[in-house]
């Protein structure tokens, strides 16, 4: 398998506790002919056990995490993932509507990838979806399977 098409393959996991964000977040998929795979966790808390449950072949290759939830928050889900020696490998994208610059730099020291703010209207929503697209699965060279762990 190509280097290419197995990061079209790859799942990708989205941690949201809106309902209409998630729902407008996998619209923008299609509309950039992002196909991979999704799974969506409410909370951070439910992110963390998927990701403990998840074998080696269901491990995502990309997380998209909201800061702003309920319960475990998302600067705590996204430390707890770095800190684990067979998640930190995994690229977290923060997408949230915060741009407050301590927020961008508390999540850039704990170890995030890329963080985006949410685009107030769904068509810049499709433009960041499809920039992120373009990035991380088009340009991007992640660790192949067996150098993760």
């Amino acid at each position: 398998m190509n280097h290419r098409h197995a990061r079209q393959t790859q799942s990708i996991l989205i941690v949201e506790d809106s309902e209409d964000d998630y729902e407008a977040t996998i619209r923008a998929f299609k509309k950039t002919n992002l196909h991979n795979p999704v799974h969506w966790c409410k909370s951070g808390q439910e992110a963390l056990d998927f990701l403990k449950a998840a074998g080696e072949n269901s491990m995502p290759g990309l997380i998209l995490l909201d800061l702003n939830m309920p319960g475990m928050d998302g600067r705590k889900t996204l430390e707890l993932i770095k800190q684990d020696v067979k998640l930190k490998w995994i690229p977290v994208i923060v997408l949230t509507t915060s741009g407050d610059e301590r927020d961008i730099d508390a999540c850039y020291q704990i170890g995030a990838n890329t963080y985006v703010q949410k685009p107030v209207n769904f068509d810049g929503l499709i433009e960041a979806i499809k920039r992120l697209k373009e990035y991380w699965f088009e340009i991007a060279l992640l660790p192949k399977e067996e150098k993760r762990t």
